[in-house]
């Protein structure tokens, strides 16, 4: 499926499937929340990731920033062949899981990425530029312990799936500073 084909796609449906699942819609994955803030604005006080809307709009803003970069767009799009309506409502749960502890995920993160590491397999630069963009996302709008437990856990989140998949090493800042627990919570 071509990228144009895929953003027709997604364009044509307005909201996910079965309902809301957290307000996320290809529309607002192009333009972006109206309330962004503005980079660079000094009268814009940042807070921390605490809601399910936090993490709708980080991961809303981050899979805008991937369809639109060039090393990766690619692998999503063509390699992939992502249906974003029916992925971006699984990775909002997964990061709700991960940095609220709702738990309400239920996938499988190494599986999917050994599959596509096999139809094309994944570099470091494929990590490395992954990893800036979600920092930049999450820096752009949001600060405090959750912001950077959602930074903190991507590293090891990647740092992992490089090891135990793609079969190289990557390490970063981020992965080798921190001796925190990036869990705290208890997922009931």
């Amino acid at each position: 499926m071509t990228p144009s084909h895929e953003r027709s796609q997604l364009a044509e449906r307005d909201s996910v499937p079965g309902g809301d699942r957290a307000g996320w819609t290809m529309s607002s994955a192009v333009r972006g929340p109206a309330d962004a803030p503005r980079t660079g604005s000094p009268a814009v006080r940042r807070l921390d990731l605490s809601t399910s809307a936090d993490v709708h709009d980080l991961v809303v803003a981050f899979y805008r920033e991937i369809m639109l970069d060039e090393l990766l767009e690619p692998i999503f799009s063509e390699v992939a062949e992502v249906d974003w309506v029916e992925h971006i409502p699984r990775l909002i749960d997964y990061w709700c899981w991960i940095l609220l502890g709702t738990p309400r995920y239920a996938g499988t993160v190494t599986k999917t990425h050994r599959h596509l590491h096999g139809l094309q397999p994944l570099e470091p630069d494929h990590c490395d530029r992954w990893f800036s963009l979600w920092v930049r996302c999450v820096d752009e709008r949001w600060e405090g312990r959750s912001a950077e437990r959602a930074k903190k856990y991507a590293a090891t989140m990647m740092q992992g799936l490089a090891k135990h998949v793609f079969g190289f090493t990557w390490a970063n800042a981020a992965t080798q500073e921190t001796t925190e627990p990036l869990l705290d919570l208890q997922v009931g």
